[in-house]
């Protein structure tokens, strides 16, 4: 890995209960929605892909898909996310060739369709699944986001390298086929890397105090602390940092010090 950038595709207005289970502080929080690319060896990789912006701005979608008011998706910009997050940190779209989702959540896979016929799109085949299954709107999984033909799936059963550097690490609970990433930095540049939880621990307090997401399916809250637990002792025995996927203090903070770090 030579290169990493965090973008912020939106953010998300929504109570802290949503993280944190069992938060009855009645806080709300603004959450980045995140991207993350990484430069490899043969090409960049893109982590996640934000809101699919027609289920917002199209009125009669929007009714459907976010009917408000506790959950509130908010656009940074008056275009594609993607496009316009990229374009601010200088790499062409075309740059990409690859994507992973973390799980089909609607603020993770909504992108997706800027990359159908394209590029391979890695995921675990339990989220695939599940997500094409009867039930998953009512969890925020939403099939116009994925179900399209012309994906070229790469479906893993467990633990697997997608990129040179770059591995899936499964985390269910959160959704059935939730996966981590395990960032391997290049030789080169002193070698270290990072663990990208994404919605196995939203905040840094899940991490900390060990506490459950607020969000998670066919299972009871106790299973996503032991993901957390899982991706705290990858992190410790390879001695990298654990990064949040949603933190609205940490995320920020990580993109800056990655911006300085990683210049192109």
């Amino acid at each position: 890995m030579r290169r990493i950038v965090l973008l912020t595709l939106g953010w998300e207005d929504l109570p802290k209960s949503v993280s944190l289970h069992g938060d009855v502080s009645g806080e709300r929080l603004r959450e980045p929605v995140p991207g993350v690319l990484l430069q490899t060896d043969g090409g960049w990789v893109l982590l996640d892909t934000g809101f699919n912006t027609a289920l917002i701005r199209d009125a009669a979608l929007a009714r459907r898909f976010h009917p408000g008011p506790e959950y509130l998706p908010v656009l940074p910009g008056p275009g594609e996310p993607l496009e316009e997050a990229l374009a601010d940190v200088g790499i062409p779209m075309d740059a990409i060739h690859a994507v992973a989702v973390s799980h089909l959540h609607l603020d993770h896979a909504g992108g997706l369709k800027h990359f159908a016929g394209r590029v391979p799109v890695h995921a675990q085949r339990a989220e695939l699944e599940y997500g094409l299954s009867g039930d998953a709107e009512e969890h925020g999984i939403f099939r116009i986001d994925f179900d399209d033909p012309r994906i070229d799936w790469r479906l893993a059963d467990g633990e697997a390298e997608i990129a040179p550097g770059v591995t899936a690490v499964p985390t269910p609970g959160h959704t059935p086929g939730h996966q981590s990433f395990v960032v391997d930095l290049d030789d080169s540049l002193g070698g270290g890397g990072f663990v990208f939880a994404f919605d196995a621990a939203d905040l840094t307090e899940n991490i900390e105090r060990e506490v459950a997401v607020g969000g998670f399916i066919d299972c009871g809250p106790e299973a996503t602390v032991e993901q957390i637990r899982k991706l705290k002792a990858i992190a410790a025995a390879r001695g990298y940092p654990l990064i949040p996927g949603h933190d609205p203090v940490a995320w920020p903070a990580y993109t800056a010090r990655f911006a300085a770090a990683f210049r192109a």
